[in-house]
């Protein structure tokens, strides 16, 4: 078993195969759910912008998207323990990705959300978002790493005309950065974000990296299971790191789980949210 630098099992080889069944069959030991319990949080996040915003169909920024996970669960109503079935099962092993890719364009078709929401996926994994895009649960990418790089031309104007930004766990391993390109790539214009981030990764420089853009971050009180550790090594190596950096794993970490919290950032102005040329309802 190996380990990153944060001291997390590296999971990196799930993250890029054609489809999305070694990524189920690796998380469901570990009780991965963190997208479901972000799901509604996600969905009261977009009404509000929908319904202050005046926008019909307002465009959503999953960063660290994988597989459109929580497009999924976003656009079509899917839930974390159906996605476990539809990909983790055994009688799946052998089918082709073609098979696979047939059911989720089903899928797509056969369910609409009540209000239509646009999915771009941000991940540096060229072959998650060829999946997700070709499922039809994304509805554009942006293969890009805004961590080491400037966005393209070609790739700011796929991420312009964001009204939201989410996560549900990549913030740690992407940082003010990526946060601060994906911004400046909508002009005056600044989406509001909603990040879910594991408890032993600050969100300080983060937080403050969004205040110089004109946020205000608030951290909502309620704490959010991601998964189990994969062994006692990890747990170990996680509560060090922790311990190091003055946060407190009693009752939450030191229990055998990774723990999330959410942080929401508007901007403090307006101006510059609302495009007269944006679908108005």
């Amino acid at each position: 078993m190996r380990f990153d630098v944060t001291g997390k099992v590296s999971l990196d080889h799930i993250y890029d195969q054609p489809d999305p069944r070694a990524y189920f069959r690796a998380l469901r030991p570990l009780d991965y759910g963190v997208p479901q319990q972000a799901k509604p949080y996600f969905a009261k996040f977009i009404t509000e912008y929908r319904e202050s915003r005046r926008v019909a169909v307002p465009q959503v920024l999953d960063i660290g998207c994988s597989y459109g996970i929580n497009a999924a669960l976003l656009k079509y109503d899917t839930t974390m323990d159906e996605l476990y079935a539809r990909y983790g099962d055994e009688e799946r092993v052998d089918e082709s990705r073609e098979a696979l890719l047939a059911r989720d364009r089903e899928l797509s078709r056969s369910r609409r959300p009540p209000r239509a929401i646009r999915f771009v996926g941000l991940d540096t994994s060229g072959s998650a978002l060829s999946y997700a895009l070709e499922a039809g649960f994304l509805d554009d990418v942006v293969h890009a790493d805004l961590e080491k790089h400037e966005p393209t031309p070609r790739q700011r104007a796929r991420l312009a005309g964001t009204d939201l930004v989410i996560s549900t766990g990549c913030v740690g391993y992407v940082t003010e950065r990526t946060l601060t390109r994906v911004v400046r790539a909508q002009g005056i214009r600044r989406p509001w974000m909603a990040h879910f981030v594991l408890r032993m990764f600050p969100f300080d420089s983060v937080e403050g990296a969004l205040a110089d853009l004109g946020y205000r971050t608030v951290r909502v009180d309620e704490v959010f299971r991601q998964r189990r550790f994969a062994s006692p090594q990890e747990q170990a190596l996680v509560l060090d790191g922790m311990s190091a950096a003055g946060v407190d794993p009693r009752g939450l970490e030191a229990e055998g789980w990774l723990y999330a919290q959410l942080h929401l950032s508007r901007p403090y102005d307006i101006t510059g949210t609302d495009d007269p040329n944006r679908e108005q309802s």
